[in-house]
């Protein structure tokens, strides 16, 4: 096998093990949190303009509210987040980063006086950040991988606006905008 393919092969090896940590540390909290605590970890999630509640940033995408919710979030967690460092690895940890920081920052200062819990606003920033990376790049290959984006997943911007009581849109718009933002920042960097 040449170098370049066995870097190849490390890359993919280190994705996997990324995401499978990722998901393994989402799962791992879930289990704890109702086999040890009965779902009391979850007091760690986001509380909009609490100040106990901004912990939640930084916890809530790994609360979820029972097992239903965490196997709806893994599947999109695992092709998106997989799509966002299919270029380079290094765009997950900051598309992440900024998902998490401005998406529960914008959650706090304006989603409503509930629980807000669960990896789908990280997973909308991944979506905004994969749908609008072609549009900041400009270039021929981001924009056809944009587009290829729009057509698979593009359902789920049905996902921001206020539908399903007790699903928090309010994380899934301020991820999807924090991840548009995280494209544009990660676009201008290159």
């Amino acid at each position: 096998m040449s170098h370049e393919g066995r870097a190849l092969k490390n890359e993919f090896k280190n994705q996997v093990q990324i995401l499978g940590a990722a998901i393994g540390l989402m799962w791992a909290a879930e289990v704890i949190d109702l086999t040890v605590f009965g779902g009391g970890l979850n007091q760690w999630g986001l509380v909009p303009r609490n100040l106990i509640g901004l912990r939640g940033i930084l916890f809530a995408p790994f609360l979820h509210g029972g097992f239903g919710h965490l196997i709806a979030n893994t599947l999109p967690f695992l092709t998106l987040g997989w799509l966002v460092m299919a270029r380079r690895t290094s765009d997950f940890f900051a598309v992440t980063a900024i998902t998490m920081f401005f998406g529960g920052l914008g959650v706090w200062l304006f989603g409503r006086p509930a629980m807000h819990l669960g990896a789908s606003g990280v997973i909308f920033g991944y979506l905004g950040f994969l749908l609008l990376r072609g549009w900041f790049e400009k270039t021929f290959g981001s924009l056809i991988f944009s587009a290829l984006i729009g057509l698979l997943y593009g359902g789920m911007l049905w996902g921001v606006l206020p539908g399903l009581p007790g699903v928090s849109w309010e994380g899934h718009l301020f991820g999807f905008l924090a991840g548009v933002f995280a494209a544009k920042v990660l676009a201008q960097r290159r």
